[in-house]
């Protein structure tokens, strides 16, 4: 899309060949012997410890489920065991070289990492930073606990002992659990060593990862990030967005010096050779080896294959590859290759593969063939190997005992603390900036040529006579959502704003309009067409501690993103009782024109999902006011706009749209016309056609009708609304919607309970007919129109005098309808 870029149809259509480079497997042949002088005996023995620590970490979680006993104490677990017996020397290695400012993602297999990157990152920090650490985690109570009953001499084993307790206590859904048990198994981290979440979804940590090194790319943090998957993700979509996104060639070509080259990530695809049950190499995918994926970008992700099975190999690939990352030429990938000696998780019967498969493969068990090693280069002798295993095994199994024993790790008392969970939805904070820093900009605000544009037109829709003004003269929907959008990019150093065609073409809409002049690339650009990249993406630059507007061309790419918007973008707040936060406001517009596929309004699917604040603002006052309360949050928002309505002025406000700074609250809706006989309350674009119905209803029929506008729907406060029917008695929604499914319905549902005993008949629903939304020319056979509302209050809620329906709402009609499904 710049123009900038030439397209030079001689050169596309010139004669040549693609040229790939060959990538290696499995170089590293190195000895102990030839490594002795890299690594010290401690370094070895601490490799060593490593994996012992996961193996006997993965064991006691077999022992509970298949025996529900460990250590000769009982106990119940009921929670997912997707357990990596056999990938311990993969993930130690990989955290060797790793430090706290090097952040991971896992999956949901994924304690191995979590183990090793903290052993690792204990090893790396001073006993001072250790302490604060433990003290400030749970408010110290977990520090406690562990001080008062580990035998540990050195602060180093103390915190090992901490770590160890903290997670099987998060395991254990138990209250002192690093996520207060919201997060267990697949979902454990501990951000203060560089552990961000595991992912149940397959695959679900590539895009997030990704965003978390757009993060640091674009703020210029230290460190690089590891997108953990196993070898069946290579087959979902979102994978190969994410590392499409990582490798954009704008990072080269376009974006500015200083923040040139691709994304600091390691894609570090763990090749187990089973996606579950499915074997990848033969059967579900089609790459042979897996490492081929690399060829989608000329760099081929500096790509290689490694034998995960030797520590030391990983080691000395990610001590280069981390290298090629600080020099700019990044991303890369890894094909580890390793294998799981136990099955998928505990109910496993393993039908998929032979014993013998697995005997032969448990020949190179690293948890022997390591120790062995050792012994045989002099590095250490067995008692020494012994008692290393030993001590290992001996603080997970006392850490086990802590965190087991009820009294000392109790679990999250709900009778005591109804609202517990329900506290962590949202953390409903207001920061008006994420970093001190000045953002960076390419012109002063004031001559930005859009800006001074808009101080031209009028911020009210009518003149002094009471008539509209032309709408060229107008401030719109458009306009307001720039403009804050605009302030906050001269605050918030943070903020960045991506998605299709947003720099040069200005959005689809015209929304970022003047942006590309004002700011440069590393704030604004163009993703690919890629939903679950862009929203993923995004949900991993919220977590990380930036401000992210991702936009959606239409509503109905949300399913393009599905597991993105409502797995991630929704849960990660409270999955972490609290500990991380999502600014992230999610841009979806609703379509109109252009048929089945472009014109829905989903609202709904995002309000079913909890964790989501879901906005829809249909006058220019409460787009800029909404978006200002959005962008100063630190919660997920989805943001509902309409494309009917983009060039609508202000017709409510009077004193017009202030050019200032100012947020309308979510949750409250408005009232735009009082009345006394019947409440409407809209949902989008509709208000204005109930605004037309209610002026008919006056002018016709006598029946004074009260308009509001609903807003916003998570959160919504029904006070508004209930006092509204207590005066009228009687209430219609509507929105363009289909009307099955509909989040009026909830709505009306809620409206009935609270103000039952004022209702004069029951409430009543119009949206969108049950349909696929056909070509515009059929708008006003499938959308809600004046006459709908009309015709539904004279056959459900109240007759009109002299009024003849032209539309069918009665119950018999209803039945009819249920019964075709439509």
């Amino acid at each position: 899309m710049p123009k900038s870029q030439y397209v030079d149809p001689k050169s596309s259509f010139a004669k040549r060949k693609v040229k790939f480079k060959d990538i290696p497997v499995c170089e590293y042949n190195k000895t102990i012997a030839d490594e002795k002088a890299n690594f010290s005996k401690e370094d070895f023995l601490g490799i060593y410890a490593d994996m012992v620590a996961i193996r006997e970490f993965e064991t006691m979680l077999m022992a509970l489920k298949k025996q529900g006993n460990y250590n000769d104490k009982e106990f119940t677990y009921p929670g997912p065991s997707h357990l990596a017996i056999g990938e311990e020397s993969t993930a130690v290695g990989q955290a060797y070289n790793l430090g706290v400012d090097d952040f991971i993602f896992g999956t949901h297999r994924s304690h191995h990492q979590v183990i090793a990157k903290a052993m690792s990152a204990i090893k790396k920090l001073s006993d001072s930073e250790l302490e604060n650490i433990m003290k400030e985690v749970n408010d110290g109570v977990n520090y406690e606990i562990v001080k008062k009953h580990s035998t540990a001499k050195t602060v180093k084993d103390l915190a090992r002992d901490f770590f160890m307790f903290g997670l099987m206590a998060e395991l254990f859904a138990k209250d002192c659990g690093f996520s207060r048990g919201l997060g267990g198994s697949m979902h454990a981290f501990f951000l203060p060593f560089g552990i961000y979440p595991n992912n149940a979804i397959v695959g679900g940590s590539a895009p997030i990862a990704t965003g978390v090194a757009l993060y640091k790319k674009c703020n210029k943090k230290g460190g690089v990030v590891v997108a953990n998957a196993g070898d069946g993700a290579a087959a979902r979509g979102p994978v190969y967005e994410s590392m499409n996104f990582a490798a954009m060639d704008q990072f080269n070509e376009l974006w500015e010096d200083g923040y040139k080259g691709g994304l600091p990530i390691i894609f570090n695809f763990n090749n187990n050779h089973y996606g579950m049950g499915g074997q990848t190499k033969g059967e579900t995918m089609c790459y042979d080896d897996l490492v081929r994926l690399a060829a989608i970008s000329p760099s081929q992700f500096n790509a290689e294959r490694i034998n995960g099975w030797n520590p030391l190999a990983v080691i000395d690939a990610y001590k280069r590859k981390i290298k090629l990352i600080k020099e700019g030429k990044g991303p890369v990938l890894l094909d580890v290759v390793t294998y799981r000696l136990s099955g998928h998780s505990t109910s496993d019967v393993m039908t998929y593969r032979t014993q013998e498969e697995v005997d032969e493969w448990a020949k190179y068990d690293p948890l022997i063939v390591f120790p062995q090693q050792l012994v045989e280069a002099g590095v250490a002798t067995q008692k020494e190997i012994d008692q290393v295993r030993d001590a290992v095994i001996d603080r997970n199994k006392r850490m086990f005992m802590l965190a087991s024993d009820l009294e000392i790790a109790p679990y999250t008392d709900y009778n005591k603390n109804p609202n517990f969970l329900e506290d962590f939805m949202f953390s409903n904070q207001s920061v008006e900036k994420l970093d001190d820093r000045a953002p960076d900009v390419k012109m002063a605000k004031e001559d930005n040529l859009r800006v001074k544009k808009i101080k031209t037109l009028s911020r009210y829709a009518y003149g002094p006579d009471g008539k509209l003004i032309p709408k060229l003269k107008q401030y719109n929907i458009r306009d307001a959502i720039f403009e804050s959008i605009m302030d906050k990019y001269y605050t918030d150093p943070t903020l960045i704003s991506y998605g299709e065609d947003v720099r040069d073409w200005n959005g689809a809409f015209a929304v970022y309009r003047g942006l590309t002049e004002a700011v440069p690339y590393h704030r604004l650009f163009n993703s690919p067409i890629s939903e679950s990249a862009i929203v993923g993406t995004a949900v991993g630059y919220g977590m990380a501690g930036g401000r992210v507007i991702a936009e959606l061309m239409y509503c109905d790419f949300i399913g393009c993103a599905g597991d993105e918007v409502f797995n991630q973008m929704a849960k990660w707040q409270s999955m972490s009782a609290g500990g991380l936060k999502m600014p992230f406001v999610l841009r979806v517009s609703v379509g109109s024109k252009y048929g089945a596929q472009h014109s829905q309004e989903l609202s709904a699917l995002c309000a079913h999902i909890p964790g989501l604040k879901v906005v829809f603002p249909v006058t220019p006052y409460d787009a800029k006011g909404m978006m200002n309360t959005a962008l100063n949050g630190t919660d997920p928002v989805v943001f509902f706009e309409s494309q009917r309505i983009y060039d609508m002025g202000e017709r409510f406000v009077e004193s017009g749209v202030p050019e200032g700074y100012y947020e309308v609250p979510f949750g409250e809706p408005a009232i735009r016309r009082e009345g006394k006989d019947i409440t409407i309350l809209t949902i989008g674009a509709t208000l204005y056609n109930a605004l037309e119905a209610a002026n008919t209803l006056e002018q016709t029929y006598g029946v004074s009708a009260e308009v509001i506008d609903a807003r916003s729907v998570v959160p919504f406060n029904y006070e508004k609304v209930v006092e509204s029917v207590k005066k009228t008695g009687r209430i219609l929604l509507a929105s363009d919607a289909c009307t099955r499914g509909n989040i009026l319905n909830d709505m009306a549902q809620n409206i009935t309970q609270l103000a039952f005993d004022y209702l004069d008949a029951p409430p009543v629903v119009v949206g969108a007919k049950n349909w696929i939304t056909p070509p515009f020319e059929y708008d006003k056979e499938f959308f809600p129109q004046p006459s709908w509302f009309i015709d539904a209050i004279h056959e459900k809620i109240m007759p009109l005098k002299g009024h003849v329906a032209t539309n069918n709402f009665s119950s018999v009609e209803l039945m009819r309808k249920a019964k075709k499904g439509v």
